[in-house]
């Protein structure tokens, strides 16, 4: 087959692939090629959007965008056009020039992209469609090329051309969007990338039943003779998305969705992640589809674990950019982009990385920051774009190492587990509360008529205030003097720790403490006996059967597990059981205050100390509806219900005094709103730099 620039210039198009960026060069013109409309076509290394100059060339910095909203499930696609309105003119202030969706929105997306892009013709936003594959169905059968799986994805791929063309009715459907799409955002859609993150075990299987399968000759996408069946499947499904645009007129460059986990190239230092791949490297597009294909990949820098294992890359200066660079040299000749990438912020973790690339524990300053190094890598080692993960928090997200402890499951969209890293990959904060409410800075103008006085004149305080909101217990302490450090005790259920750190018989009822010191950050700490990692892993912890045992009288502080305790399973060299703490309560400003870390907990200003606890660190798995985990060695978390927080303050060297308990409603809506993160412009400096090479 001819390179793709050939079959373009051979369209009678003048290319001019190495003309500058300019404003106008980002408002596009599409144009006809081989009888087909195309809006962009893939290029030689890059995606060339069509413009009135001609064909060019342009690196894609975008952000991916789910459809929800805090409170709401994924499947609900509760976003509103007021919703869509305010984030594309956020986007077009960040610098965005694509947005990813993963699959079929609701008709108010596609209506607001089009009245978004009338106003901004010079540089409207473009977007890459997703396609999701039915996953009861692939799921019941374990192999792609089940007639219900195939079928599926079919009417998927058909329903999401009708909408890109303002031409579908879609019924009300569990789960899937739904409606009237009336606007046409055909000439905006830069490009198709159906599919998801393929499960190896099913393309394991589906490799398996189908092998020997002649390889997939379509007229608009061939697989070539080394492909797998499970390529082939793939090929054959975007072939028929190829004919169903070319129905209508329309080419444009096509990809399926991938990611690491699935990649072509041998990782022999993690073989658990490494038993299959899917290769976009034996898929092709045919002279019959002059928008062409390239390959693409989600490409975070600490998962698969392989990312921090592989020596090749733990030796280099910057290990990202080792793994695409080797990543890219396997695609010679192909147009790759990174459709996923980035860290998320907050105190939660859920794996380490090289170079302190985590998976979390950033401040929003680092995690942009991080962004914005990785986006430079993408670019530099020749990819043709990279698309942010992810626009804003997501709060029915869970991460492996905090899900246990989120019960019931179907609430977790209820509350803002802060540990749940996953929770927190947003550019934009979805943050608990009404903007109003009270805001980290060690002041107490805003607690003026808010919150509830629990205490008066005891324990070396002035007055004791509380409230809360899907995120935290917030506390308002106004001491009489700012010397010496104090300590809360809390009581959330039966049993007790017969006092707190350090200080036998004081407030020997609670299970949960807190230590702060004046100008310093403090310390939470949890009764062996409710802390789940000690609990449920003790045998890769220093405590005895007796330390876990109700009311020991042992404390620890709270924890989360960043690596399970295995082996390799050739070489049998050891891999760690590894926890990170989680028990630093940071002080200073949060970012409404000026600060640029959300993991702050603690403010103080002379005698005012202001403390907001999560939820999670209180020990509950679910605030909205009153309950907390119980855990016990060797079993599954179970919860309890909680008859709410008893208090005691303690100042050093002096007796407890007892504050009211704090009760509150559960709830079943929530009160959220947004906030741009910290490192906002170190990311949009970046996106506009990139575009502009």
């Amino acid at each position: 087959m001819r390179p793709r620039l050939l079959i373009v210039a051979a369209c009678g198009l003048a290319l001019s692939a190495a003309a500058p960026a300019s404003a106008a060069d980002w408002a596009g013109r599409p144009a006809s090629v081989g009888g087909l409309t195309a809006p962009a076509v893939t290029g030689a290394q890059r995606l060339e959007l069509s413009t009135a100059r001609g064909f060019q060339a342009r690196f894609w910095p975008g952000v991916n965008l789910g459809a929800t909203v805090p409170g709401r499930h994924p499947g609900e696609l509760a976003a509103t056009r007021r919703d869509y309105d305010r984030w594309l003119r956020g986007m077009g202030a960040l610098g965005v020039r694509v947005i990813r969706v993963y699959t079929i929105q609701n008709p108010v997306f596609y209506d607001a992209l089009a009245a978004y892009n009338r106003v901004h013709r010079k540089a409207p936003l473009r977007f890459i469609q997703g396609v999701w594959i039915p996953e009861e169905s692939l799921a019941a059968s374990g192999d792609l090329y089940a007639p219900a799986v195939i079928a599926g994805f079919e009417r998927e791929l058909a329903d999401a051309v009708a909408v890109v063309h303002g031409d579908a009715t879609i019924p009300a459907r569990p789960g899937l969007a739904s409606g009237r799409y009336r606007s046409d955002v055909s000439r905006w859609l830069l490009a198709w990338s159906p599919g998801v993150e393929w499960d190896p075990v099913v393309v394991r299987t589906t490799d398996r039943a189908h092998a020997g399968l002649a390889p997939y000759a379509g007229r608009y996408f061939t697989a070539s003779a080394a492909a797998t069946p499970t390529e082939s499947w793939i090929t054959a499904r975007l072939d028929h998305l190829a004919g169903l645009e070319a129905a209508r007129g329309w080419t444009r460059p096509v990809t399926f969705t991938n990611w690491l986990t699935l990649d072509p190239l041998a990782h022999p230092s993690d073989p658990e992640e490494d038993f299959a791949a899917v290769d976009a490297m034996h898929v092709s597009a045919t002279d019959a589809w002059p928008g062409g294909f390239f390959a693409s990949y989600h490409a975070y820098p600490y998962y698969p674990d392989w990312m921090s294992w592989q020596p090749a890359y733990a030796a280099s200066a910057n290990p990202y950019a080792a793994y695409l660079r080797e990543l890219r040299a396997h695609h010679a000749g192909q147009v790759v982009m990174i459709t996923e990438f980035g860290v998320p912020t907050g105190i939660g973790n859920a794996h380490p990385g090289l170079q302190g690339w985590d998976q979390g524990d950033h401040s929003e300053t680092q995690a942009g920051a991080i962004d914005a190094a990785m986006l430079r890598a993408i670019q530099t080692e020749g990819f043709a774009g990279g698309i942010v993960f992810e626009w804003i928090d997501e709060w029915f997200k869970r991460s492996w190492n905090t899900t246990d402890y989120e019960q019931p499951g179907e609430r977790r969209a209820l509350w803002r587990n802060v540990l749940t890293n996953e929770e927190q990959f947003g550019l934009v904060a979805a943050e608990a509360g009404k903007p109003s409410g009270p805001v980290l800075d060690g002041r107490d103008r805003d607690w003026h008529n808010r919150g509830r006085v629990l205490l008066r004149g005891a324990g070396g305080l002035r007055e004791l205030r509380a409230t809360h909101d899907e995120a935290y217990l917030h506390l308002l302490l106004e001491r009489r003097s700012p010397k010496g450090a104090i300590q809360l005790g809390f009581d959330l259920r039966p049993g007790g720790n017969r006092g707190l750190p350090g200080r036998p018989g004081v407030a020997p009822g609670a299970e949960v403490a807190v230590t702060l010191t004046p100008g310093r950050n403090g310390r939470i700490a949890h009764a062996a006996w409710v802390d789940p990692v000690s609990v449920r892993n003790r045998p890769h912890t220093d405590l005895a059967e007796a330390d876990i045992a109700p009311g020991s009288g042992v404390w620890v502080s709270p924890r989360l597990v960043v690596q399970r305790a295995s082996q390799h399973p050739d070489t049998h060299e050891p891999r760690p059981f590894r926890t990170i703490d989680v028990g630093l309560l940071r002080r200073g400003n949060a970012p409404r205050a000026g600060g640029g870390d959300d993991r702050v907990l603690v403010a103080d200003r002379g005698t005012t100390v202001e403390l907001r606890i999560p939820w999670a660190l209180l020990t509950f798995a679910d605030p909205s509806s009153h309950r907390l985990w119980q855990v016990v060695e060797g079993g599954d978390p179970s919860t309890r219900k909680s008859a709410g927080v008893g208090i005691s303050v303690a100042p050093a060297g002096k007796p407890a005094a007892a504050a009211r308990r704090y009760t509150w409603a559960g709830w079943n809506r929530v009160r959220w709103h947004e906030r741009r993160k910290a490192g906002w412009p170190t990311v949009r400096r970046a996106m506009l730099q990139s575009a502009a090479r």
